[in-house]
């Protein structure tokens, strides 16, 4: 069956292809010609997903044109991510198919190990953190369902402009905006996938609901989405592994963005998302033989001990108000939010006594932004961004009987920050700002759990009775960044970043051996960012690319010594490159293809050795094409490949942690839609297919039996879109 079906589908292919990731953009001679086509214009024209359109920048706090942004942005617009959503609903699989730099897919609910450029990267709904930067959960990349997205902004390279957990850049999930052209109007999409090697039990479905209008002051957007996603085959056949697993997923999200026009200078915005996956199976992990190929971990019958796996309720609510010539000319934007956030893993013997660790964590922020515009003279003129972050956040990681693994963290988080940007005659942007966190984190007294250590199989590091206290980080960041945008074909870039975070805190207490707080190794990291880019665009062909080195004198990586987890404060040095470009090969066929290319290494007493897979990706080559045989009807063919990575030795004949040497591979994604009668859509989408049999990244560097899974095998999403 398998054979058949890839067949009909490569068929389907050859009458079509793919749409592409990264969008060509055309220079223009001036700054009051880039001006001339307003934010909500540009974003909302429908050319906006093609070719030859500039596109506007908001994740640097400043809608900006990106020609004029000096630093590696990644935008996925509305189209590319449907072209995705079509083989996965999974975001951090529509992530790391599509952003250079960023690392591959897990294939699970976490996100361990997907870094930014070998860096942790901050991701934000709007603008609200869903990052836990004091526990590092590894699941804000899966904080909501990528329906509900316009847009995402990927800024790469440490960076100062939000603050805490930016070490490797930031990704920015914009959410939809309301289409105020009708009094109502909306979608409904109803769906299924399934896999195609032995299909029984893998069923899934989908549906969901869009109505969005305007109505006098009043815009609105609702929407609602359910799934079901069934078993997870590998190419064999075989169940994946429930642990962390995408199968049997329930997923609900309902979204809400009500604002109102006070008047044309004025307005009120607010947004409310809930998000909740949790896994609902009748599967348990039996682990496999790391090494051996033949011997994945699989999902063989079995009852789950526990609440079910996986995020009971993720609440993101903000109120923002947007005025401009609030004061002169100065706009400003301000907006206070909240997150309420819960997180369960596996029920194991890792804790003493066996348990299911549940991390919580509740956020409240302001966020006051303004923005001055100036004018020197017709050469000189610029605006300066400046304003306030407030932030507090409270996160815990708990067993769900109640005991406490680490206590109620209370962070608060006071950051002034100001951007320049100077514009010298209509080409050289020259941009520049400074940010001060002033970080203050309460930690309460408690009595740390024992640790299984898998070496020995003892239980280590309980009982000891920690008494907290207050810790206290101040740091000044800074940035600055030139471009230069008068040749269309080549447009450089040079620029320096800076970030914060305090690494995983949490990970530190869990394991304290000392009585006190103040004793622990309880460190700031900031990264330094040095960064030399282009873009450029010569007839039919469009290309950028990006050089960048990163160091910080405290390193934040896991290292496993005597079997337990620690965090390494080694100094640490990661360089790399990305190159991507886009060619109109005929008016109806487009291809193109990007590279990314990471190392990095930790400075021990002694010698330098190499970040870990957990840190450091293989490299990475994205490929694809679009064909568009008919105006309605576009096919998306996508492929993946990475050469490996084999940076490490076995110690006594075993891989530890990070160190497990990563094969070479190669897969294909197929995505296809058509519309007919202008507003029903078909759409298509087939993960894996050619059925190719291989592990994905991560189950290959954690290098250990319980975790050694294959990716999925050819997986088939249809599904049918009513627009009125």
């Amino acid at each position: 069956m398998i054979r058949i079906s890839t067949c009909l589908l490569f068929l389907f292919f050859t009458m079509g292809s793919l749409s592409a990731q990264q969008i060509s953009k055309t220079n223009t001679n001036n700054e009051k010609d880039k001006n001339s086509k307003s934010q909500d214009t540009i974003l909302n024209d429908k050319s906006a997903d093609n070719e030859l359109q500039e596109i506007v920048v908001s994740a640097s706090r400043k809608a900006e044109i990106l020609d004029e942004v000096p630093s590696s942005v990644t935008l996925l617009s509305k189209k590319q991510i449907q072209q995705q959503l079509n083989i996965s609903s999974n975001l951090s699989d529509i992530l790391g198919a599509s952003v250079p730099g960023l690392g591959f897919t897990t294939n699970r609910t976490q996100n361990l190990g997907q870094t930014l450029r070998g860096r942790r990267v901050l991701v934000m709904i709007d603008g609200i953190p869903q990052s836990t930067p004091l526990r590092d959960g590894a699941k804000d990349m899966r904080s909501l369902d990528p329906t509900v997205l316009d847009r995402v902004e990927v800024i790469k390279g440490a960076t100062a402009i939000y603050g805490n957990g930016a070490d490797g850049g930031l990704i920015n999930y914009i959410t939809k905006r309301a289409n105020v052209d009708k009094t109502i109007s909306g979608s409904t999409e109803a769906g299924t996938n399934f896999s195609l090697v032995k299909p029984k039990g893998t069923a899934g479905f989908f549906v969901s609901q869009l109505l969005t209008g305007k109505v006098n002051k009043i815009d609105y957007v609702v929407s609602g989405r359910y799934e079901e996603t069934g078993l997870y085959r590998d190419a064999k056949g075989r169940v994946l592994s429930p642990e962390y697993g995408m199968n049997d997923l329930k997923n609900w999200n309902a979204f809400a963005k009500i604002g109102y026009d006070i008047n044309d200078n004025n307005r009120l915005e607010l947004m409310y998302n809930y998000f909740q996956s949790t896994q609902h199976t009748d599967y348990i992990a039996k682990a496999g033989v790391y090494g051996n190929f033949d011997s994945p971990t699989i999902g063989v019958k079995g009852q789950r001990p526990g609440d079910p796996e996986g995020t009971p309720y993720n609440h993101n609510a903000s109120l923002s108000y947007i005025g401009k010539n609030f004061i002169g000319k100065t706009d400003v934007n301000a907006s206070l939010y909240f997150q309420d956030y819960l997180t369960l893993i596996n029920y194991s013997d890792f804790f003493e006594n066996n348990g299911q660790p549940a991390t919580q964590s509740k956020k409240l922020g302001l966020r006051l932004n303004l923005n001055t515009p100036y004018e020197f003279s017709s050469l000189v003129s610029g605006n300066l961004t400046y304003g306030l972050d407030i932030l507090s956040d409270i996160t815990d990681t708990h067993l769900t009987d109640g005991r406490l693994v680490i206590p109620e963290m209370k962070m608060n988080n006071l950051a002034p920050y100001f951007q320049l940007k100077n514009m010298f005659g209509p080409n050289l942007v020259l941009k520049t700002g400074l940010r001060l966190e002033n970080v203050n984190i309460d930690v309460p007294d408690y009595t740390t759990i024992g640790i299984r250590n898998y070496v020995n199989g003892t239980y280590v590091g309980g009982g000891v009775a920690v008494k907290g206290g207050a810790l206290d980080f101040n740091a000044l960041m800074f940035n600055a960044g030139l471009r230069y945008t008068k040749w269309s074909l080549f447009k450089p870039f040079v620029s320096f970043s800076q970030s914060f975070s305090v690494a995983d805190l949490g990970l530190v207490l869990r394991a304290a051996k000392e009585n006190t707080v103040n004793n622990t190794s309880i460190k700031a990291v900031t990264a330094n960012n040095y960064e030399f880019g282009f873009s450029g665009a010569v007839d039919k062909l469009s290309y950028e690319g990006a050089f960048y080195y990163s160091t910080s004198k405290l390193g934040a990586s896991y290292v496993y010594v005597d079997g337990n987890p620690q965090i390494s404060r080694s100094p640490e040095k990661i360089y790399g490159f990305e190159l991507s470009a886009k060619y109109r090969l005929h008016p109806k066929i487009d291809v193109g293809a990007n590279y990314s290319y990471t190392e990095g290494k930790r400075e021990l007493t002694d010698k330098k050795v190499y970040l870990g897979g957990d840190r450091i990706n293989p490299p990475k080559l994205a490929a694809y094409t679009i064909y568009r045989p008919l105006e309605d009807w576009s096919v998306f063919l996508q492929m993946i490949n990475t050469t490996g990575r084999n940076r490490f030795e076995p110690v006594n004949g075993a891989y530890t942690y990070g160190t497990g040497p990563i094969k070479s591979f190669t897969a294909f994604n197929l995505s296809s839609s058509y519309t007919f009668k202008e507003k029903s859509t078909i759409r298509l989408g087939v993960e894996n297919l050619f059925n190719k049999d291989y592990y994905s990244v991560i189950s290959q560097w954690q290098s250990n039996n319980m975790n050694y899974v294959k990716e999925n095998g050819t997986r088939l999403t249809i599904s049918f879109a009513q627009a009125f």
